[in-house]
């Protein structure tokens, strides 16, 4: 059965990567995988001799004060099986509530059109200042709204001030540098750094203490380098059309901000999950929203027809979330779960330490990161590790942080942010590999050699 999990897992993430060739989304492959693998665990139980205990992060085989798999009857190997899956569940389901708060907070301040404010702030037509202006606000915008959601927004605001494609192009490719850069050193920048910060690999001082010079590195070298280039000298010509702008859109962007922000300075001070944090906040935006926009709910509104809460921002917020995604990171995270339960991450993990170099390991993890999705990269690291070795904020967790954050620039297809853009843009894949991944890589290697001096 060991077998047939494996393969299981590489012919289900072979149907996500091939996305884009068989016009199946990558959410139906990763659901029927993590399916299939729990399945195969069900019916296999009997004949496993090895199993994972995650609250030990130990193999039970009897030292460690764990249970000896193999003593276990049926019965108890069937209720291990119950405890292990609602344990890996619950945990997949705090980063899930994670996400979809933030990503409800970011629909709402997009409802009031609040990004635009970010707009009246550019107000240079030099191209090179442009692009400096560009990358700043994507590395600071992607530590607080994430690496997807910056991309999208500034990506928008480009829109508004470049008419050509041919130019904008070259802005978003520097634009997923940064913001991934940026979301490597915050807790709530980048979907692999809010598993392992949520994990209780790292933490959100430390995170930034050995991440935020690394991270600055990646993003001004490869924006440094970039100013060279012919595409972004000279000036263009700014549009001087007086938009109408929605006067609330400055107050639901700094306080949608300043939301987020405190979800992980509530988690420093009460010691409670990221996710209630997130809630709170969430509560707080939503009732701020619903008294601008004066359509706050009531119980006469149960059972009306649909379309009646069309005017709440709340409403408007939670029909635009992807929930595509959020079912991905179920089915990718599940599946991993799975590979882990049966031990087989935890020993692939010893056999690499005891082959190879970690920090060798893991930069070889953040440049697959540009091929493979850094979802299940960073998901099976955490199960490779022991705790005992590498306890919260060893610097071996912070590097994986950042490797697998930074390493997907590489290739437009490795990171949320450049899948995003290429769809917006229309970005040619063998056009960012030939003009943009040697910045990326360039970035991504200072970056590392600069976190070997300041962490490891």
């Amino acid at each position: 059965m060991e077998i047939a999990i494996v393969v299981i897992f590489v012919l289900g993430y072979l149907g996500i990567t091939l996305e884009h060739s068989t016009g199946i989304d990558k959410v139906a492959p990763a659901l029927l995988m993590t399916g299939l693998a729990w399945a195969c665990i069900a019916f296999g139980l009997d004949d496993f001799t090895a199993w994972f205990d995650p609250a030990s992060h130990q193999l039970m085989d009897g030292t460690g004060g764990t249970i000896d798999y193999n003593s276990l009857g049926h019965t108890d190997r069937l209720n291990l099986m119950e405890e292990t899956l609602l344990h890996h569940f619950g945990k997949t389901c705090e980063i899930l509530i994670f996400l979809i708060g933030a990503m409800t907070i970011v629909e709402i301040v997009d409802h009031f059109d609040g990004f635009s404010t970010i707009k009246r702030y550019i107000k240079t037509n030099n191209k090179k200042t442009l692009l400096w202006i560009i990358c700043i606000l994507a590395f600071i915008l992607s530590a607080i709204i994430d690496n997807l959601t910056a991309t999208i927004v500034l990506i928008t605001i480009l829109r508004k001030l470049l008419t050509k494609n041919s130019d904008r192009i070259w802005y978003a490719g520097l634009i997923i540098i940064a913001a991934n850069a940026g979301g490597a050193w915050s807790p709530i920048g980048d979907v692999t750094t809010t598993m392992l910060w949520m994990g209780n690999k790292v933490t959100t001082i430390k995170l930034f203490q050995l991440l935020i010079i690394p991270s600055l590195v990646c993003m001004i070298v490869p924006t440094f380098l970039a100013g060279f280039l012919p595409a972004f000298r000279g000036k263009f010509d700014i549009d001087i059309s007086d938009q109408k702008q929605n006067p609330r859109g400055p107050l639901m962007l700094y306080t949608g901000l300043a939301m987020i922000i405190f979800v992980p300075i509530f988690k420093t001070v009460t010691h409670l999950p990221p996710y209630m944090g997130m809630m709170l906040s969430l509560s707080i935006i939503v009732l701020i929203a619903e008294i601008i926009s004066n359509t706050g709910f009531s119980m006469n509104t149960i059972g009306t027809q649909d379309g009646e809460h069309s005017a709440s921002p709340t409403f408007k917020a939670l029909s635009k979330i992807e929930m595509p995604s959020i079912l991905f990171f179920l089915g990718i995270l599940m599946t991993v779960a799975a590979l882990e339960s049966l031990g087989m991450v935890f020993m692939f993990g010893e056999s690499v330490q005891s082959t190879m170099n970690n920090n060798i390991f893991v930069m070889l993890l953040g440049a697959s990161s540009a091929v493979i999705d850094n979802v299940p990269l960073v998901a099976a690291s955490m199960g490779m590790f022991n705790m005992t070795d590498f306890p919260t904020d060893n610097a071996i967790w912070h590097f994986i942080a950042f490797a697998a954050g930074t390493g997907g620039s590489m290739l437009i297809i490795g990171s949320a942010a450049g899948v995003v853009a290429m769809g917006m843009e229309r970005i040619p894949f063998f056009w960012y590999l030939k003009n943009i991944s040697w910045l990326a890589l360039v970035g991504y290697l200072c970056g590392s050699l600069v976190f070997y001096f300041i962490g490891l």
